[in-house]
């Protein structure tokens, strides 16, 4: 479900709304933590598109602890 993008960043290839497979992602992250209230999607869903570390593109996101997960 990532690829490498031309950044060098692990994107998700699930795009903006596939939330089954983020929650699945993040359950398995031992770096997820919530964002800021302002930022979080759903609340108190453990999911990559609420977390703290994910970063947005134009299609998906990008996680800032990519070189770090398997």
């Amino acid at each position: 479900m990532w690829i490498v993008n031309e950044n060098k960043q692990r994107e998700f290839l699930g795009g903006k709304d596939s939330w089954s497979e983020v929650i699945k992602e993040a359950e398995k992250c031992s770096f997820f933590k919530f964002d800021v209230d302002e930022e979080v999607i759903e609340e108190e869903v453990i999911a990559c598109y609420n977390c703290t570390f994910r970063r947005w593109t134009d299609k998906s996101f990008t996680c800032c602890y990519s070189t770090k997960m398997e």
